[in-house]
């Protein structure tokens, strides 16, 4: 009796041996030792190369090259293109923030001139002159809307006007940007009469001032049709907007 307790209590920890080898290393005879084994017994007991450096030298992964390395050089190997993509990454970012510092700076100096301004052509030239001189855009349009010509150098169109070329790109309060056709290109860049159309469209990023009633747009443009695209950032250009929108209503009512 005695004897027969003592097998059936042994049994289920032999059994429990059997899924992969013990802590020593030591496979129970006869068990069949299978990939998943040696992974489930390698996960609860991390620190098992630890324990046996030697391995590490006989353990070997194979090289694109077709050569085998070891175990060692591979993860020194993973250590060092981890540390190329996170330098490049860093790179990115350094680039990004110092081109938002330069925007951030030619955005600022525009808010001065635009609060300057004493007329609404004198906010129509500053915006053109900061586009042209400092942010270097290609192509730079304020359009504002209204029945009245306005004064020289501020250009105006009816909204209905504005809505029969670029209908599309005005139906809602946030920016736009993306590939133009040919003649909304032309609309936005190259006015009725300046005898400067352009053979093909590009692309652009628009902002309407709209506070309600749609007042115009500002947008920026170029030749090259990936220059702006869905994720291009506006934030710069909204808060150009927000300035610009702030300001009509005054200088309008000092001019009329």
């Amino acid at each position: 009796m005695s004897a027969s307790k003592d097998k059936a209590g042994a049994a289920p920890i032999a059994g429990k041996k059997n899924r992969a080898s013990d802590a020593s290393g030591e496979t129970p005879a006869g068990a069949h030792l299978t990939d998943d084994a040696v992974r489930e017994f390698l996960k609860e007991n991390g620190d098992f190369l630890q324990r046996n450096p030697d391995l590490l030298d006989h353990l070997h992964v194979s090289h694109a090259s077709g050569s085998a390395v070891s175990l060692v050089e591979k993860q020194v190997s993973v250590l060092r293109e981890r540390n190329v993509d996170i330098r490049h990454r860093l790179k990115t970012l350094t680039a990004n923030a110092r081109e938002n510092d330069k925007l951030f700076e030619q955005t600022r100096a525009l808010v001065i001139k635009l609060l300057e301004a004493d007329s609404v052509a004198g906010l129509y030239r500053a915006f053109a002159d900061a586009m042209e001189s400092g942010f270097e855009v290609e192509f730079a349009s304020m359009i504002l809307f209204g029945e009245e010509p306005g004064e020289k150098g501020c250009r105006m169109d009816s909204l209905e006007s504005a809505r029969s070329h670029i209908g599309a790109l005005l139906s809602g309060r946030k920016p736009v940007c993306g590939v133009l056709r040919k003649e909304e290109f032309d609309y936005l860049f190259s006015p009725r009469g300046s005898g400067n159309q352009f053979h093909q469209g590009g692309s652009a990023a628009i902002m309407p001032l709209t506070d309600g009633a749609q007042l115009g747009l500002i947008a920026v443009g170029s030749k090259d049709a990936d220059r702006y695209t869905n994720t291009t950032g506006t934030l710069f250009l909204s808060h150009i907007a927000e300035v610009i929108l702030r300001l009509l209503p005054r200088l309008s009512r000092q001019d009329s």
